[in-house]
């Protein structure tokens, strides 16, 4: 009779990893790299990064889940791509260094992925800057219209496309719904009152009032502009007049 082995904990797996040479890196994610957002429910989220070409009998355990440990493996060279661009940027912006052999090079990796390069920026903030925009007008349409859901519907996009744009702007990844007010108390956007900006996103997504709408978008456009993307604005010609309060 075989006796049934005992789960996988975190601890025991870092002993193994630390302990073989191919294993370059270790990185933790998720609510244990975010300080105080931990529950008894968070397990460990761990990126195991290997010297590229390298072979080790960790391997086994690639793909491992349990309530206490998830682990990715990947090469130093798939580390390096990972989220650039991809949903996983912000995880890892905001990851932990948990082992690092390359004398800092995984730090560096990590933050690397934490700041988006102008011309970069300029981009994503252009192309979330015309979602948000069509998003506002659809909805404060809607709402002159008479069409209350639809209304309602278009003005919670708006705020997700919102979120991607300003924090484009300041040269960031969005972080998740769930780390939002983390982010925002340690780590405000520049010319945003945090308190202010999340309880407006919280009375929109709450209510789809197409003054609030209008009134943050006069806002926006204000910033927009002085970020140089009066292009995008403009091309929305006479549905301006709409969209402002």
């Amino acid at each position: 009779m075989t006796a049934t082995q005992p789960p996988l904990t975190y601890e025991a797996f870092l002993e193994l990893a630390t302990a073989d040479p191919a294993v370059v890196g270790l990185v933790l994610k998720g609510s244990r790299a975010h300080e105080g957002m931990t529950t008894a429910h968070s397990d460990h989220d761990l990126y195991v990064v290997l010297a590229d070409g390298a072979r080790t009998d960790l391997t086994r355990y690639a793909g491992h889940r349990s309530p206490e440990l998830d682990l990715v493996f990947c090469s130093l060279t798939e580390f390096r791509a990972l989220g650039m661009p991809g949903f996983e940027r912000y995880a890892l912006a905001r990851a932990r260094v948990v082992l690092d052999r390359l004398d800092g090079g995984v730090a560096h990796i990590l933050a690397g992925k934490a700041h988006l390069e102008p011309d970069e920026a300029f981009r994503e903030s252009a192309k979330w800057l015309d979602a948000y925009a069509n998003s506002v007008y659809r909805s404060v349409k809607n709402d002159r219209d008479g069409h209350s859901l639809a209304s309602h519907l278009d003005a919670a996009d708006g705020l997700r496309f919102l979120l991607e744009l300003l924090f484009a702007l300041d040269h960031r990844p969005r972080p998740y719904n769930k780390f939002l007010h983390w982010e925002l108390i340690r780590y405000p956007l520049p010319d945003w009152d945090t308190t202010t900006l999340l309880d407006t996103a919280t009375h929109i997504s709450r209510t789809g009032d197409a003054t609030a709408q209008r009134h943050l978008f006069t806002q926006v456009e204000t910033l927009a502009r002085r970020a140089g993307h009066g292009a995008v604005l403009d091309a929305y010609g006479e549905k301006l007049a709409l969209m402002r309060s």
